[in-house]
């Protein structure tokens, strides 16, 4: 009897002021081998990255995918997370018998899928998923921050933190902040002469 090939679901980036918010699909499969998964949110950035790279070199199957900013602002975060998850599922190269999905909540598939309160710190599948969906999502915060490297997009990956805030107010929302989220929409942005 073959395995029952299970997939992690979890996403990254729906708290950001910026950018998409990313999700991924992992399929582990019996023999991964890979030690150390956990909840993405409690690893350091290089264990993460090393994790991620193993998981992309021997899972079954996985993929990534995100939503836009756009997408976001257009039928809010949480629709966003959902089909960013449905858009990681449907791009896995091998099709799962049962989805699950970290959360309290699940997209809607053509697959029987449960939702895990907690998942990604007691499923390895979903713990490599949460992995994955990270470093993305880090990833193309790097991005960012190389073409605008005023509002410190690598130092605080998008988050609404004090030093964010600031830069917003000091040089406007760019084309990839979330304009459906408060602090960007109440925003009442005067550009400040540089001193450059």
């Amino acid at each position: 009897m073959t395995a029952l090939l299970v997939c992690g679901v979890d996403e990254a980036g729906r708290g950001p002021l910026v950018g998409a918010v990313y999700a991924a699909a992992v399929i582990l499969g019996p023999d991964h081998g890979i030690v150390g998964l956990a909840d993405s949110k409690k690893l350091s950035e290089a264990k993460r990255e090393a994790l991620a790279q193993q998981i992309r070199e021997r899972a079954l199957a996985w993929s990534i995918a995100h939503a836009t900013a756009a997408e976001i602002d257009s039928i809010n975060i949480l629709q966003a997370t959902m089909l960013a998850m449905q858009r990681a599922v449907l791009g896995l190269a091998t099709v799962p018998h049962e989805v699950l999905v970290d959360g309290n909540r699940t997209p809607k598939l053509a697959l029987p899928a449960r939702a895990i309160v907690k998942g990604d710190a007691t499923v390895a599948e979903i713990s490599a998923a949460s992995i994955l969906a990270k470093t993305a999502r880090d990833a193309s915060m790097l991005a960012l921050h190389a073409a605008h490297p005023q509002y410190g997009f690598d130092r605080h990956k998008g988050y609404p933190t004090a030093e964010h805030l600031q830069a917003l107010q000091q040089y406007g929302p760019l084309a990839e902040h979330r304009r459906s989220f408060g602090p960007v929409k109440n925003l009442h942005y005067s550009p400040q002469q540089s001193l450059f």
